[in-house]
């Protein structure tokens, strides 16, 4: 699969093409497939393209970015085709789709909280303040981007945040119970009407048998309603940092859309 950046969709005639040859672009953004996951599972549908309609498929820390781009003289032919495609490819996924147009988890993110006027701030420990770099990466992001609490020790997240110290003693730092205190800290502290908050091991060290690096639990908060989730995440602490980021951001995505699945009670002792 080649991995290449395609430019927002545009029926046009671009400058470098033959007159009369039109070309036209379709994106879909999708969540929580690995790159083996996905080879399989696109291998039929990569084989039914015709010649003029060319795929890029660029993957990276869960999220996965698929651009149809198709060149052909027949302006409507091109457009029935491709349009076609692109809701086939919207069909596959389903509720794994994040977007339909060219844009990051981040950037999807910022366009809910601003349609909605809408704020959010950000409880960070393993993630240590990477949220907060997606979000504020968007121009404009001042409207609904309050600021983010750094966490990292438990004072930090007692003190500021109001997290008790009864439940960090009790469940430890890496906990639903301290994770869902923390969202609840920060919107409260922030005053924002939405939170995401993070708790985990990014490695190299500090993970044990029963929390192995990998393990985050992350929290996403809308008026008073508050998701958490338990995962474990593949890679490098730079990958566990990078996926628990999107992971977080697009289950407040789903909050406010309004088609958040809650996750299965996992064991977590």
């Amino acid at each position: 699969m080649t991995q290449h950046e395609h430019k927002k969709s545009d029926s046009n005639q671009p400058s470098n093409q033959p007159e009369g040859v039109r070309k036209e672009s379709r994106h879909v953004v999708i969540y929580g497939y690995t790159k083996d996951e996905l080879r399989n599972i696109m291998r039929h549908f990569e084989a039914q393209l015709p010649e003029f309609v060319k795929i890029s498929i660029s993957s990276n820390h869960l999220v996965t970015k698929i651009s149809l781009t198709g060149v052909n003289s027949g302006v409507e032919l091109l457009r029935f085709k491709i349009n076609k495609y692109h809701q086939t490819l919207q069909d596959m996924f389903d509720e794994e789709v994040v977007t339909t147009e060219n844009k990051s988890v981040a950037q999807v993110l910022g366009d809910l909280l601003s349609e909605r006027e809408l704020t959010v701030a950000c409880a960070e420990s393993c993630t240590g303040g990477n949220i907060a770099h997606s979000i504020t990466c968007n121009p404009g992001s001042s409207a609904y981007f309050l600021g983010s609490v750094v966490s990292y020790s438990n004072d930090v997240k007692a003190d500021v945040l109001g997290v008790s110290r009864t439940t960090l003693s009790r469940f430890g730092a890496v906990s639903k119970e301290v994770v869902t205190e923390m969202a609840s800290g920060v919107s409260r502290l922030m005053r924002s009407d939405c939170a995401v908050a993070t708790s985990g091991i990014a490695g190299p060290d500090g993970g044990t048998k029963y929390k192995p690096v990998g393990t985050v639990w992350m929290s996403a908060k809308y008026g008073d309603q508050i998701v958490t989730e338990l995962k474990h995440f593949a890679g490098d602490r730079e990958s566990v940092i990078e996926s628990a980021t999107n992971h977080v951001m697009v289950m407040l995505i789903k909050l406010l859309r309004n088609n958040y699945t809650e996750q299965e009670d996992i064991a977590d002792d």
